[in-house]
């Protein structure tokens, strides 16, 4: 399977200091995974909001004791402590927690993290993440086989694959010389448009979704020029729903000098989505394919 880890932008909020002596993190011995994969998942940790869904969605959630800050489906799941932003974890924080297991999405960090938790004497497990059909089930099955309960896992990715590919196939129904161009922004960062090219979870749910990717010309996420913003003609601006006010407003969006030239900005083509919901690639990802299509295309 390729892997596509997203190349986002950490979080301004630096790592936490670790001032549990290394010698006590490092100097114990990893214990290995249990036959078949699975591990004592009995006071797990979950990093990555696919990843908890995924857990909630098998009817495993009892095992959890916490998650990430990305996180919030179900709910519920958001009422349990918080270890911190995936791509920022403190390996203090994680292990006061006491978890017999961690499950983290791939591409979670940053490195040093990682390198100290997975040298601790509590399984860290890993589970890939490609942005794709196959990619989901993919998750599904290893969260199952980590968790033992193959049976629920098989038929989960049964349920979630059949659910896709009805959205899907709808989708790929537009004709090609008929898809919008959508110009996915993570952010304004002093004014640059930071954009989402190929490779990225924003580009893979635009292609499911039946449309076409305005700046898939270069990988991951990286600042525009006035002149790619310009040269890319987006008919939709596509952003996150933050939830917590901190969004580029779309006034200030349309203010962009390079975008106020847009096709997207004299439409006022400007679609927000819950972060997770559009970009997590979990169980709910056929809603987010009709969604996202009906938002672009119109009921």
């Amino acid at each position: 399977m390729n892997k596509h880890p997203v190349k986002m932008p950490a979080f301004t909020r630096g790592l936490k200091a670790l001032p549990i002596a290394a010698s006590l993190l490092l100097g114990a011995v990893a214990a290995p995974a249990m036959a078949d994969d699975k591990v004592d998942s009995s006071r797990l940790v979950s990093v990555g909001g696919d990843v908890t869904e995924i857990i909630y969605a098998l009817g495993e959630e009892g095992r959890l004791i916490a998650r990430d800050t990305t996180s919030t489906y179900p709910e519920a799941a958001t009422k349990l402590p918080d270890v911190g932003y995936m791509r920022a974890l403190s390996p203090e924080g994680i292990l006061a927690m006491n978890p017999t297991a961690i499950i983290a999405i791939e591409g979670s960090g940053p490195p040093e993290a990682l390198t100290v938790l997975k040298s601790a004497s509590v399984p860290f497990e890993s589970v890939p993440n490609a942005y794709t059909r196959d990619g989901i089930l993919a998750k599904i099955d290893r969260v199952g086989a980590l968790l033992g309960v193959d049976d629920k896992a098989k038929a989960l990715e049964a349920k979630v694959s059949a659910d896709l590919d009805a959205a899907i196939s709808d989708a790929a129904k537009r004709p090609e010389g008929e898809r919008k161009r959508i110009l996915f922004i993570l952010s304004l960062q002093g004014g640059k448009v930071m954009a989402s090219g190929s490779g990225t979870a924003a580009d893979g749910i635009i292609k499911l979704a039946g449309a076409t990717n305005a700046v898939a010309a270069f990988p991951g996420y990286k600042p525009l020029t006035d002149e790619a913003i310009i040269e890319a003609k987006p008919d939709v601006i596509l952003m996150m729903d933050r939830g917590d006010g901190a969004s580029t407003k779309n006034d200030d969006l349309l203010k962009q000098p390079a975008l106020a030239l847009t096709p997207a900005a004299q439409n006022k083509a400007i679609i927000r989505m819950d972060g997770l919901h559009l970009l997590g690639f979990g169980p709910r990802t056929a809603s987010t394919v009709r969604e996202l299509n009906t938002a672009i295309y119109g009921g």
